[in-house]
């Protein structure tokens, strides 16, 4: 490939000549004038003309002559052209019209919706401001609208005993004073037990009656504006249905807490000997700590259907060391609670459903066994004359079932006998030597019933 320039170690090729060069020699424009006619000297003696060389010998300097020669008039100089630069100065331009506009288009809209005061030193920072005004009433059903109403009907108990103060809750169950809440709450109370009201005012309360087999008590203020709250139908309640719970866990009055049903007719029982409660309870995962004892479990219209009453914690743990919410939560049911407070506010004590059987607390066998005087030396497993001996039952029977549901221990029998009330038919399935045999029982009253032992119920008897 020719070059215009060609580098110092590549051969020129010589039968062509280089691309874009001018040749001087006159073949190459098909003239035969000498080189003198057009005013260019001959090449000096000896040299060689390359016939490809680019620009010719320079010209030999004129005589100096006296003639005056007129100048001929200089050919016109072409004024450079310049770059063009129509592509560049349309986008400046176009950048300088699109500014001025966006500036007069934002000045505009400052002067439209900008505040009154523009000057930069008196700028203030808003940011936005809530439309709601903050009077408008909780949804109907909600928590927000439960707890509102429930609140003023949720009291906080102050107990001084023996062995210090304590605390519980506890809910108004009549207008004129009556007060809902658990045995243990007021257990021991060496005096009047005062009663801390969600509006802030404080009255003393006498017990009025106590029932530890239920865990329940009533207390009662002199006051006759009181706003009760509805025991309700806790039967209706099933599991997942959405509760509230509402007290003073830990001294901090009228708290609340939600979950739901975890489990019905679980059986608790709390305390031993004479102070013994049993209860086909409601379990709930809503959280309730100390001090929560007494206060309302309320279901989403608002209505009590459970009385707080007990929480599962790990092991090791204590009141003292810190035992709280873990998510099991115990109640004792409404409908229960509420035939208990009536026999409470009428007598001063309610009745307990009994059999008058003792049952077995070693037997680790399918069902719970009646125990025989043999394991009792010589004292009856039935007593005589008792409910469960005008049925028919005997010692060695074993109850597998009572109502159609069965049981698995002395514990599970007993909660499930003490959800009815003295009076009551209840059918019970036993295992007689092989067999099932169904009996039905009336139900007597723990108390008048004499076990042959000095008892009249406690320690597995029933």
């Amino acid at each position: 490939m020719s070059q215009l320039f060609a580098s110092p170690d590549e051969p020129r090729p010589a039968s062509a000549d280089p691309q874009g060069a001018v040749r001087s020699d006159p073949e190459a424009h098909g003239s035969t004038e000498s080189p003198q006619a057009h005013g260019q000297p001959a090449a000096s003696d000896g040299a060689d003309v390359p016939g490809d060389r680019v620009f010719g010998a320079p010209a030999p300097r004129s005589e100096a002559s006296s003639e005056y020669v007129v100048p001929a008039v200089p050919a016109p100089q072409l004024r450079p052209v310049p770059p063009r630069r129509g592509i560049g100065a349309t986008v400046v331009i176009s950048s300088l019209l699109l500014g001025l506009v966006g500036g007069l288009g934002g000045a505009a809209a400052w002067q439209e919706w900008g505040p009154a005061d523009s000057s930069v030193t008196n700028q203030a920072v808003t940011l936005p401001v809530s439309s709601s005004n903050g009077t408008s009433e909780p949804a109907e059903g909600s928590v927000a609208a439960v707890a509102k109403a429930a609140l003023p009907s949720v009291v906080q108990l102050e107990i001084k005993t023996s062995t210090g103060d304590s605390t519980g809750s506890g809910l108004v169950i009549r207008s004129d004073g009556y007060i809902l809440t658990n045995n243990h709450v007021v257990e021991g109370a060496s005096d009047t037990v005062q009663v801390l009201f969600s509006d802030g005012q404080m009255e003393d309360a006498d017990v009025v009656g106590t029932s530890p087999a239920y865990d329940l008590a009533v207390v009662k203020v002199d006051r006759a504006d009181l706003v009760p709250l509805v025991l309700g139908d806790s039967d209706a309640m099933v599991v997942g249905d959405a509760v509230i719970a509402v007290g003073s866990p830990l001294g901090l009055e009228s708290t609340v807490t939600t979950g739901i049903v975890s489990a019905q007719d679980r059986p608790v029982t709390t305390g031993r000997g004479n102070t013994a409660s049993y209860m086909a309870a409601i379990q709930t995962d809503a959280a309730i700590n100390p001090g929560n004892s007494g206060g309302p479990l309320l279901n989403m219209n608002g209505e009590v259907i459970g009385i707080n009453s007990a929480v599962a914690a790990l092991p090791g743990a204590t009141s003292a060391t810190g035992a709280g919410s873990v998510g099991l939560g115990f109640a004792i049911p409404s409908n229960q609670a509420r035939r208990v407070a009536e026999e409470l506010i009428a007598d001063g004590s309610a009745d307990v459903p009994a059999i008058g059987a003792n049952l077995d607390s070693t037997y680790d066998g399918r069902g719970v066994r009646v125990v025989d005087a043999t394991q009792t030396g010589g004292i009856p497993g039935v007593v005589e004359g008792s409910p469960a001996d005008q049925a028919g039952m005997v010692g060695g029977d074993i109850i597998i079932a009572i109502d159609g549901v069965p049981v698995a221990d002395p514990d599970t029998a007993i909660v499930k006998i003490r959800t009815h009330a003295p009076g009551d038919e209840v059918t019970f399935t036993l295992d007689r030597d092989g067999s099932e045999v169904d009996v039905t029982v009336t139900l007597g009253t723990l108390g008048s019933l004499d076990y042959g032992d000095g008892t009249s119920g406690d320690d597995e008897s029933q």
